[in-house]
């Protein structure tokens, strides 16, 4: 496989995976037996206990793990250093940093 369609390959298995998990805007808070819960806010202003639907956010979670940061990073750090940024990179980056803070 080239490396434009492993891309591509990528990006397409993460928005499947995305599309079947909780949407929403997830957000740690309050306490759920010692551990933070986590609850996604949806457009129509809602909320959802996240754990509630745990079929659906497995795969999410364990595709998404620590795992990811290095690549991820490197990816961020590699972007940096081409004139124009990546615009991907730089919504990525604005986007955790959104999350992180």
């Amino acid at each position: 496989m080239d490396p434009e369609q492993l891309l591509r390959t990528a990006a397409d298995r993460l928005d499947a995976l995305a599309a079947r998990t909780t949407p929403g805007d997830w957000r740690t808070g309050g306490l759920l037996a010692t551990r933070p819960e986590v609850v996604t806010h949806l457009p129509d202003g809602s909320t959802e206990h996240v754990a509630e639907a745990r079929a659906g956010t497995g795969a999410w979670i364990a595709t998404l793990s620590p795992a990811l940061a290095p690549p991820l990073a490197s990816w961020l750090r590699t972007a940096a250093t081409h004139e124009p940024v990546d615009p991907a990179a730089e919504a990525f980056a604005w986007a955790l940093l959104a999350r992180l803070a």
